[in-house]
C-alpha cells in the first residue's frame, strides 16, 4: 500500500519568496510544534509509551560508541542474532530529545523478528552539526564490531526522522548499511540558518555546502523517503526534492507520502506492526 511518487502533490514552497518573508514567518515555515496543534499531547504520550516500553523489552541499555555523553546506543536484540536490524535516529532539530523517548517504535519492527539500535547523538549548542554528522558513522562502526556478543548481527536499515532523517541521508554511505529509510527529513541547511533554531546551531556557509544532501553527490544506495501530507511544505518539498535528485542520478528509493500525516503522526507508520513505513522496512531488505 505504498503510494506512488508525487500522488499527495507538491504544496507551494514558502522559501520560493524567502528573502520576503518576515522573521516570524520564516521561524513559523519549520516549527513543526506550533504547526501541529495537539504536538504536545502527541510528544507527551510517545515519551510515556518509550519509558514504559524501555524499562520491559528485552534490550541491553547506555552502551557507549564514543567519548562524549551522549554517544550511547540501545540495543533490543531480536531472538535471531542474524535477524535485520533497524537502526533509528531521532530528531529534534539536532538540539533537542534523546534515545531513549523513541523506545515506542522498537514494537513495530520487532513484531516481524527484527532487532533494534537506537543511537543518540550530542545536541548543539555542545557541539556543532558538523560534530553531530560525524557521530552516526562512530555508531555504526561500533554497532559492526561490537553488535553481534549483544546478539545484533544482521543486515542494518538505517531510519530516521526529522533531524535523525537529515543523518541518514549523510550516513546512507556507511559500509554496514544495506538500505536508509528517512522520515520527514531537512535536506537544505541553508533556510535553517535564517531561523531561531540557528541560534543553537550556528550554521556556517561551509557546512550548508559541506551537510546539506540537497547540495552533495547522490550515494547510489537505497533510500526511501517519506513524509506526511499535512507536514510543513518546507519540509514536504525537501523530500520531494531530493527523491527527485536522487531519480535523476539513477539512485534506488521509493518517495512515501503518508497521506494525512503530520510530522508526529507519522510515526505511527513505523510504530505499529502493521504500519506503512514497517512495511516499507522489510521492502527495503528484498
Amino acid at each position: 500500500m505504498i503510494e506512488n511518487a508525487h500522488s499527495t502533490g507538491r504544496p507551494l514552497d514558502p522559501r520560493s519568496t524567502w528573502s520576503g518573508l518576515s522573521q516570524a514567518e520564516r521561524d513559523a515555515a519549520y516549527d513543526n510544534n506550533a504547526a501541529v496543534k495537539n504536538s504536545a499531547a502527541l510528544i507527551a504520550e510517545r515519551n510515556e509509551a518509550s519509558g514504559r516500553l524501555r524499562g520491559t523489552l528485552k534490550s541491553h541499555l547506555d552502551l557507549a560508541y564514543g567519548q562524549r555523553a551522549n554517544n550511547k546506543v540501545d540495543l533490543y536484540p531480536a531472538a535471531r542474532p542474524e535477524a535485520p536490524c533497524l537502526v533509528f535516529l531521532h530528531g529534534g532539530y539536532w538540539q533537542r530529545n534523546s534515545r531513549d523517548l523513541f523506545a515506542m517504535l522498537v514494537e513495530g519492527v520487532a513484531a516481524h523478528g527484527w532487532s533494534v539500535a537506537i543511537p543518540g547523538y550530542s545536541l548543539a549548542p555542545d557541539v556543532s552539526v558538523t560534530d553531530i554528522v560525524a557521530e552516526i558513522p562512530r555508531a555504526l562502526d561500533w554497532l559492526a564490531a561490537n553488535g553481534a556478543s549483544y546478539g545484533v548481527a544482521g543486515p542494518v536499515v538505517l531510519s530516521g526522522w526529522s533531524a535523525g532523517a537529515h543523518l541518514v541521508a549523510m550516513a546512507l554511505d556507511h559500509p554496514s548499511v544495506h538500505a536508509g529509510l528517512a522520515l520527514s527529513g531537512v535536506y537544505d541547511l541553508a533556510p535553517i540558518r535564517d531561523t531561531g533554531l540557528n541560534n543553537a546551531l550556528k550554521l556556517t556557509d561551509d557546512e550548508i555546502a559541506t551537510l546539506s544532501p540537497l547540495r552533495l553527490p547522490v550515494t547510489q544506495k537505497r533510500l526511501d523517503i517519506a513524509y506526511g501530507s499535512s507536514e510543513l511544505p518546507a519540509l514536504v518539498c525537501d523530500s520531494i526534492d531530493l527523491h527527485d535528485k536522487r531519480l535523476a542520478a539513477g539512485a534506488p528509493g521509493k518517495l512515501i507520502p503518508i497521506e494525512g500525516a503530520d510530522h508526529f503522526t507519522i510515526l505511527e507508520a513505523l510504530r505499529r506492526p502493521d504500519g506503512i513505513l514497517v512495511e516499507a522496512a522489510r521492502r527495503l531488505l528484498d
